[in-house]
């Protein structure tokens, strides 16, 4: 749900801190690409993100700062959670560490209503799904009487048992509104998909039905909303429709990253902290089929990728990594909804470097998005899987 990257893990953490007490999470740096603390609205709007080279190490180092040790993470952390909004607003998005350290602003939409704090690990070293291998971070509370409570006597103080409040509407459009969205009137039965495909910035909910009804803002600008979105990421996305074609092709040049998948012991540079490519379903279910990130995707000698997206039955036999192409799904039914041809595709970007200027950060508004991300700009083609075939010569078995 909510098109989360199939690469990540999410723990979510439902609370309410007691008047006068104090929380802290007391955890273990896990060995992943990345780790942040987001803190939310009832409504599953972002108040503030922690991302982890903000976290700082009780001792030695931060083992996400480029150039630190990442090899045996055993540095330890703790973190404040504050229920009270922040005074500064941190830059999201970028490497900027501005503003204080450490510290979470969680507040309650209302006294004694509910806090809620999402943890995420966005690729864990390989073998060490789900956690990193870290254990998750523990409540410490500490009660005006000075008393301080952990484990189970914390989680029952905090009322973690406390469901969570999760409107559907805010993840997604009713079944009935995407039915007429993709009936628009003399609009052909591939709308709104497009050979070559339209891409489009993460965009406020009038303007991304707008992708549907063509009434998108000339000046619309990005969206930081969403349905507990993580402020470190932004995104573009494509409507897909195989009556066009039945393989969907795209191609861009590649952001660099650092390489830690296989453990690297140190923490390297990069134009991007990580960056990813998905298949997903239709707005209604905000459904992922699957996601290809970063460092499993094969380039050229120019640092270019190419990806196929196609059903099982269409995947050319040369659409795998040691033929220079990789694959991702569309599902059977399509949009889950009404079109089977239908499929979501989608690219985020997290953290980019001060120095690139062609992340999907830099673009505040629709008609620059082509402009600033340049060679990193994904074009894209409809093909027969013949075609892909004859294009890309590969022995195959």
């Amino acid at each position: 749900m909510a098109y989360p990257d199939a690469n990540v893990f999410y723990w979510a953490g439902v609370f309410s801190i007691p008047d006068g007490a104090q929380l802290t999470l007391e955890g273990a740096f896990p060995a992943s690409r990345y780790m942040s603390f987001v803190s939310y609205t009832a409504s599953g709007q972002p108040i503030e993100s922690l991302p982890d080279f903000l976290i700082e190490a009780e001792q030695g180092e931060n083992p996400f700062l480029e150039g630190a040790t990442r090899s045996e993470v055993t540095n330890r952390y703790t973190v404040e959670v504050l229920n009270a909004p922040p005074e500064i607003l941190r830059d999201i998005g970028s490497r900027s560490a501005e503003g204080p350290t450490s510290i979470l602003h969680a507040p309650a939409d209302q006294p004694g209503g509910p806090q809620t704090i999402l943890y995420r690990i966005y690729l864990p070293d390989g073998g060490a799904a789900p956690d990193g291998g870290a254990a998750l971070p523990q409540p410490v509370l500490t009660l005006p009487s000075g008393d301080i409570l952990r484990g189970e006597q914390a989680c029952e103080a905090l009322r973690t048992r406390q469901p969570a409040v999760m409107a559907a509407g805010a993840a997604s459009i009713t079944a009935a509104q995407y039915r007429a969205l993709i009936t628009q009137p003399n609009r052909p039965d591939t709308w709104p998909a497009q050979s070559p495909a339209d891409w489009y910035i993460q965009l406020d909910r009038e303007s991304l039905l707008g992708i549907y009804t063509g009434q998108i803002n000339e000046d619309a600008r990005r969206s930081e909303g969403g349905f507990y979105p993580n402020p470190d990421n932004f995104y573009i996305r494509t409507i897909v429709n195989r009556k066009h074609g039945p393989v969907f092709m795209v191609r861009a040049k590649a952001p660099t990253t650092p390489n830690t998948y296989q453990g690297d012991e140190t923490m390297g540079e990069g134009q991007l902290r990580y960056w990813s490519i998905c298949s997903n379903q239709s707005f209604v279910n905000t459904r992922v089929n699957d996601c290809l990130f970063d460092e499993e995707i094969p380039l050229d000698p120019r640092g270019f990728f190419t990806v196929i997206v196609s059903r099982e039955e269409d995947r050319p036999r040369n659409a795998r990594p040691e033929c220079g192409l990789s694959w991702l799904p569309m599902a059977d039914d399509g949009d889950g909804m009404f079109d089977e041809d239908v499929t979501v595709v989608q690219i985020r970007h997290m953290l980019g470097a001060d120095d690139f200027d062609n992340s999907i950060e830099r673009v505040d508004r629709q008609d620059d998005l082509e402009t600033i991300l340049g060679p990193y700009m994904p074009r894209t083609q409809y093909l027969q899987t013949n075609q892909v075939e004859a294009l890309f010569p590969c022995p195959t078995r």
